[in-house]
């Protein structure tokens, strides 16, 4: 159902972008339109991942640096069948965690210090879970696809201040203003509900992934708790990139739920609470015996100091 309600939503914002297209300068202005937003967005479909983690500082991890979490993310990725990511750890007193990469053959996970520091071992078990999901469904290639076309749309609606409408457009000046203004808001609005709808989907494969969807419930209350009280500098700073993170990092992102990238935390955790009660059938797919993702060290208070990085 997932998949269909994000098929729904890309459905519905490129009839967006095609109507307003069409609008403007009809089929030949919607074309020159799309091919330029194509191209402005092509580089960053190759290099975005590269951005994003030069954005938020973070520096690559690997057996030697930070072993526990390079072991665990190692497991991980061989109970979702994926590739080895790079590992990459973010100097950040938020805790918080992301993916990113094209692929699963190009693909990075991470984390901030301060997940590290606030969670137990279990906890960030299944954040990692989580984000590998992300990579399994690939999401990140959904969000380049749904960034496209947002951009694209605004770009016809920049267009539309300088070029005016054709007679497509009944409502002539003032149709032309409405669409600058609601053809974007509409876009975001659109491109959110994609977000929201692939964090749930996320939750569910990360749960089973690690084995137990309660780790991954605890995770977001603490994560939740933690970004309500530290701020995120690196995020405010970028806030396109918002939406990546498992939780909202923006100090503003309580504010309307309309315009919010994630789902409301505690409905997540409920669904995660209805997974684990349901038991192994749920899904079909069992989350006994995939404790191996987890460390030897165990909890967060056995582990010694220094391994996460």
């Amino acid at each position: 159902m997932n998949y269909v309600r994000t098929a729904m939503l890309l459905a519905a914002m490129t009839a967006l972008f095609m109507g307003i297209g069409f609008m403007i300068g009809g089929q030949g202005g919607m074309i020159i339109a799309l091919a330029v937003a194509a191209a402005m967005n092509l580089f960053s479909y190759w290099n975005a991942d590269k951005l994003v983690l030069r954005m938020h500082h973070a520096r690559e991890v690997d057996e030697r640096t930070a072993p526990e979490l390079f072991r665990m993310v190692q497991r991980l990725a061989s109970n979702a069948d994926l590739p080895m990511p790079k590992v990459y750890l973010i100097d950040n007193p938020q805790p918080n965690a992301f993916a990113t990469g094209r692929n699963p053959q190009n693909a990075a996970v991470a984390a901030t210090t301060g997940l590290l520091d606030m969670l137990t071992a279990e906890e960030i078990a299944g954040v990692m879970a989580h984000e590998l999901a992300h990579v399994k469904n690939h999401d990140t290639l959904i969000m380049t696809i749904t960034a496209t076309i947002a951009g694209a749309i605004s770009m016809l609606a920049n267009f539309a201040f300088f070029f005016g409408g054709n007679r497509n457009n009944p409502l002539g000046i003032v149709g032309v203003l409405l669409m600058m203004i609601v053809a974007p808001l509409a876009a975001m609005v659109v491109q959110m509900a994609i977000s929201r709808t692939r964090e749930y989907a996320a939750d569910r494969m990360g749960a089973e992934i690690c084995g137990q969807p309660l780790w991954l419930a605890s995770a977001l209350g603490k994560i939740a708790g933690g970004v309500k009280r530290i701020h995120n500098p690196d995020a405010e700073a970028s806030p396109a990139t918002a939406h990546m993170f498992i939780i909202n990092p923006l100090s503003g992102e309580r504010m309307d739920n309309l315009f919010s990238t994630h789902p409301n935390t505690q409905n997540r955790i409920d669904e995660l609470r209805k997974l684990a009660n349901a038991g192994p059938a749920a899904g079909g797919r069992s989350f006994s015996g995939r404790s191996s993702a987890v460390p030897q060290t165990g909890s967060r208070e056995s582990r010694p100091k220094g391994p996460w990085g």
